[in-house]
């Protein structure tokens, strides 16, 4: 119903095909997407280009709103993404559960192609956990946010999101933004690393071997660690544990969370990959949160605190933002560290 500029922008839909399940899309348009905030951040979106493959929708609605630039469909046609609408959207969505994830075709033009057609295509196409994503997604060079006096935090970039950076931001730390591949240094341009956030971003997390290497080193160290979505599946390989593949994913912004304390709260999740709970065994890492509806794990921790992640999205652009406290303990101990 609402968040589709976020979501059409998270680059942790590279290569899918996005489908809302509200029947009408598009109300309050497309914000600015040149406008950037104090840190030069995207305002409005989570990155600088659309990053979905697809969008189908039942409908589109005319925008209606002071700061639109254009609706969705004219943004789609400026950036060669294709769409499709009169769908019905919520039948497709119960075809997805029974199914599973499936792979797709949209298929634009005047020719019109046959069933057999548009199914060759998709046998053709790479399969999705077999793309290099993150050529695509990763920052090309290492980049500063931020203010210079606060405490230095790297982020890992698997394609994360602008409101994650802007959450560490708000908090009064600095972001050394990293390419998903480098090595996470001890200092930058004079300053100290005080932590390291791994954020999200598309894909299998297995295909990261050399990420996954530095995040064990840098665990071994005493830097504070928060993982967010694949940072948290990452950070669970780094350790010698093991991922999986979802035959549905969580794909939403009403996903219920459980915490041991009994607290649950509600999270925006986007994530075809889980954490197998029970390979955290001997890791030093153990289960933090979990997901009522399937028992998969969304969250875990090391028993002292330092190492904290949640495998939705605590940033909430968009969706609730009930588990910003993440935040809020990773900035504290970050804090506590430079003093």
């Amino acid at each position: 119903m609402v968040g589709y500029p976020e979501s059409l922008t998270d680059p942790s839909f590279r290569g899918q095909i996005l489908t809302f399940t509200y029947p009408l899309i598009g109300n309050y348009g497309v914000p600015p997407t040149t406008v950037r905030d104090e840190w030069g951040l995207p305002r409005y979106l989570e990155s600088t280009e659309l990053q979905v493959r697809g969008m189908v929708v039942r409908g589109l609605t005319a925008p209606s709103h002071w700061q639109s630039r254009c609706g969705i469909e004219e943004w789609l046609q400026e950036s060669g993404i294709p769409g499709i609408a009169g769908v019905d959207t919520r039948r497709l969505t119960e075809h997805l559960r029974a199914q599973g994830v499936v792979r797709g075709a949209l298929h634009v033009g005047a020719s019109i192609l046959s069933d057999e057609e548009l199914a060759e295509r998709i046998q053709r196409a790479p399969g999705y956990a077999d793309e290099d994503y993150m050529a695509q997604v990763s920052s090309r060079r290492p980049a500063v946010l931020g203010n210079a006096s606060d405490p230095l935090v790297v982020a890992i970039d698997c394609g994360v999101k602008a409101s994650i950076l802007r959450a560490m931001l708000r908090r009064g730390l600095s972001v050394l933004r990293l390419p998903h591949d480098a090595t996470v240094p001890e200092r930058w341009e004079g300053h100290r690393v005080e932590g390291v956030v791994i954020g999200n971003g598309p894909g299998d997390p297995e295909r990261l071997p050399g990420t996954v290497s530095e995040i064990e080193r840098v665990t071994k160290s005493d830097l504070p660690v928060l993982g967010i979505c694949l940072g948290n599946q990452l950070l669970a390989l780094a350790r010698g544990g093991r991922t999986f593949k979802l035959k549905y994913g969580h794909r939403g912004q009403n996903k219920t969370v459980c915490f041991p304390d009994g607290r649950a709260i509600i999270m925006s999740e986007n994530h075809g990959y889980a954490v197998e709970a029970q390979s955290l065994r001997g890791t030093g890492l153990v289960p933090w949160a979990t997901n009522p509806d399937d028992g998969t794990l969304e969250g875990l921790r090391d028993r002292t605190g330092r190492i904290l992640a949640l495998q939705g999205h605590p940033e909430g652009h968009p969706g609730p933002q009930e588990a910003g406290f993440v935040f809020d303990r990773f900035a504290e101990r970050v804090k506590r560290r430079r003093r």
